[in-house]
């Protein structure tokens, strides 16, 4: 059976990089009718973030990644948190000690590992540490004495460490230039390159998807699954993630994490149907899939060797198709959080609204400006009433306000339909294009040169009394 895992520490947020991670694990496993792990890894404690947990898991419910298995829906491979499992960690690093795959180090300034820096790509020829030298002996008699020592791993001094991944194929290491990473700080916490292997394995990963940052960690991974006759899970490393400018997304570089983006107004749907497309293709010109549809046709094979574009504009484009495809209720739903307290508070259809303005919605986030001008008009200046295109000047503008607010005066009903017949049948007797009359009448009621709705569609929505009181100061700005 398929199992993959997402295996976040909360050191920060899941921003686009581990969305996509958590993402293709979920695809891979779920296409394969395998399971889906949440794994904690938490060993840490200096760079722990307040509130980071409780993020990991409303993230993934926000992108709709129900795990199967995690440390609160045992498997039967638990614990499922790392902090949990210190004596696992012990006990197979000793093993290692045993097999003289790894050594103790006394040396202290080598004991605090940087484990964010280790998973970048820093090219160095590493020094071996004078401590695997130290005999067995020698290293037992210093430990009794009660010196604090790390377990780091043996590397061969010569050859080639190979490897391969199912996107990149073999990749090769001179043994050479792998530093003898720490395994298990003096503190009994492992470090993650060695917490990582070992869970893994005990929790019968199958495939393990991560970022192309870890291709220069993997043969140090390899080289302690050869150490303990272990069989490698399969190896995706997907490609970089960069802005548009080309340079790497990442967490330190402002990338945006998924809360982010749904408080800037994007769907988590359209989020995830986003970044699925970050380095996977589907072979076809279809670019819109639920979560559903991508377990469907997800293929592993698809991922590309080539980075990425993070792209906000299409992303933008993507999250307004997402939009339309809502139902009218489900779209209310949502865009109802959006809406100005001011608005609420008058007597508006809201639901009329919101059918109004779905069509026209890109980010939930556009609405608060969009329908702004109907709780209050905006000042504006006349020149508002000049659009070339409508041809509407100044002067048509004042002789269409002074002869429409006697009709609409009269009007009954006040609706879409009868306003638009109204003012079509004025335009028509009078000589005017529909477009000319249509422009003072919508400009007079929002204030604005743009506007999610046409002239009729916004005077039924602000109703007679306040439509007649918008045009009138319109009037008046033209006399």
């Amino acid at each position: 059976m398929i199992r993959t895992r997402y295996a976040p520490s909360p050191t920060g947020f899941m921003h686009v990089g581990n969305l996509r991670t958590a993402l293709y694990a979920y695809l891979i496993a779920k296409h394969g009718n395998g399971k889906f792990l949440l794994r904690i890894e938490d060993t840490d404690s200096k760079r722990y973030v307040e509130g980071a947990l409780e993020a990991i898991y409303h993230s993934l419910i926000l992108a709709g990644l129900t795990y199967d298995e995690g440390p609160d829906k045992d498997g039967g491979f638990g614990p499922y948190v790392q902090s949990q499992r210190l004596p696992i960690y012990k006990r197979y690093a000793e093993e290692l000690v045993a097999k003289g795959e790894a050594y103790y180090c006394f040396c202290q300034k080598e004991d605090h590992v940087n484990e964010e820096e280790e998973e970048e790509e820093v090219p160095f020829v590493p020094e071996r540490n004078i401590c695997r030298l130290l005999s067995p002996q020698e290293a037992q008699a210093r430990l009794a004495d009660g010196e604090p020592a790390v377990i780091r791993q043996r590397i061969p001094d010569t050859g080639m460490t190979t490897y391969h991944d199912h996107i990149l194929g073999d990749i090769s290491f001179e043994n050479a230039l792998l530093d003898e990473q720490v395994l298990l700080k003096s503190d009994g916490y492992p470090t993650y390159n060695f917490a990582n292997v070992i869970d893994d394995h005990l929790m019968q990963i199958t495939h393990v998807v991560r970022g192309q940052e870890y291709i220069s960690s993997t043969p140090k991974y390899s080289l302690l699954y050869q150490a303990f006759g272990w069989q490698s899970p399969v190896l995706v490393h997907c490609p970089l993630i960069v802005n548009e400018d080309g340079t790497k997304m990442s967490k330190r570089k402002g990338a945006p994490t998924l809360e982010q983006m749904v408080e800037m107004g994007f769907l988590p749907a359209a989020i995830v149907n986003y970044v699925s497309l970050l380095g996977w293709n589907p072979g076809t010109t279809q670019e819109i899939f639920t979560l559903e549809e991508l377990v469907q046709v997800f293929n592993v094979d698809r991922i590309n060797k080539s980075p990425a574009g993070f792209s906000m504009e299409k992303l933008t484009w993507m999250n307004g198709e997402h939009i339309r495809r809502l139902s009218p209720e489900a779209f209310h739903e949502l865009a109802l959080s959006w809406y100005p307290d001011s608005l609420k508070k008058l007597k508006f259809d809201l639901e009329k609204i919101s059918r109004l303005i779905q069509v026209r919605t890109e980010r939930l986030s556009d609405i608060r400006t969009m329908i702004g001008f109907l709780a209050e008009l905006p000042e504006y200046e006349p020149s508002v009433f000049v659009n070339d295109k409508s041809k509407s000047t100044l002067e048509s503008s004042r002789k269409i306000l002074q002869k429409t607010i006697p009709l609409l005066e009269a009007l009954e009903p006040w609706t879409n339909e009868a306003i638009f017949t109204c003012l079509k049948t004025f335009a028509i007797e009078n000589g005017f294009k529909v477009g000319t009359v249509m422009w003072p009448i919508r400009t007079a009621c929002s204030g604005l040169e743009a506007t999610p709705g046409g002239a009729t569609e916004l005077a039924d929505l602000l109703g007679k009394e306040e439509t007649l009181k918008r045009l009138r100061l319109g009037l008046a700005k033209l006399q």
